[in-house]
């Protein structure tokens, strides 16, 4: 499917139609005080795209589901820099203790385990962090090192890549939360972490633009 940027006029058309259909074109030209001809076009043209359905004799109306099925389209076009949240890290040398107290201060599912340049160097997940506390080591003398998912089997993001890519990654790998990361100088699995994107993250971002007006 694909969207067509509408004009102003075809706008206020789509608005007053939602408002107040069915409504024939002679009331629409009036509530825009044009005339019918002028307005034949911008109906034709809202009509031919599925942003208003009509009937001989009854009038216009206003194509709901074509609505939810433009912004799912723009859903599925919206990068992952707009939506990405600061990441929730540790350093690579932190106890697993000490992991465990910061994912229930920071009430998330995923840390993300950075060198002192801030490079990504692993990612540990509350399982992870499960399994190792069910274990009898000292979990103040346990590095996450010893735990944590290392390169190249973490499962990454890059922010030019769309929020649609990061939900398929998140289903196929079944992961719950992404690190958002930039290549450095080219360097394979060498990455600098910028953010991360969760599966809330998207549900949120689906949701705030299923209720935003229709463009």
């Amino acid at each position: 499917m694909v969207i067509i940027k509408l004009t102003k006029r075809q706008d206020e058309i789509l608005h007053i139609v939602k408002q107040n259909g069915p409504i024939t074109g002679k009331e629409i030209a009036e509530k825009l005080s044009v005339s019918r001809s002028a307005l034949r076009p911008d109906l034709a043209i809202l009509t031919m795209s599925g942003n208003l359905d009509a009937r001989p004799r009854v009038g216009y109306f206003f194509n709901e589901k074509y609505a939810v099925r433009r912004q799912a389209e723009k859903f599925i076009h919206q990068k992952v820099a707009n939506f990405k949240a600061h990441p929730i890290v540790v350093e690579k040398s932190t106890s697993v203790y000490d992991a465990i107290v910061q994912l229930f201060l920071e009430d998330v599912g995923t840390l993300f385990a950075v060198d002192s340049e801030g490079l990504l160097a692993g990612v540990v997940s509350r399982k992870d962090l499960l399994r190792a506390a069910l274990g009898t080591r000292n979990l103040q003398e346990l590095p996450v090192t010893v735990i944590m998912t290392r390169m190249p089997n973490i499962i990454t993001v890059f922010p030019e890549e769309t929020l649609f890519e990061a939900a398929k990654k998140m289903i196929h790998y079944h992961v719950d939360s992404l690190p958002v990361v930039k290549e450095v100088d080219n360097q394979e699995n060498t990455y600098l972490l910028v953010g991360r994107i969760t599966k809330t993250t998207i549900t949120r971002a689906y949701l705030e633009l299923m209720e935003e007006k229709s463009d």
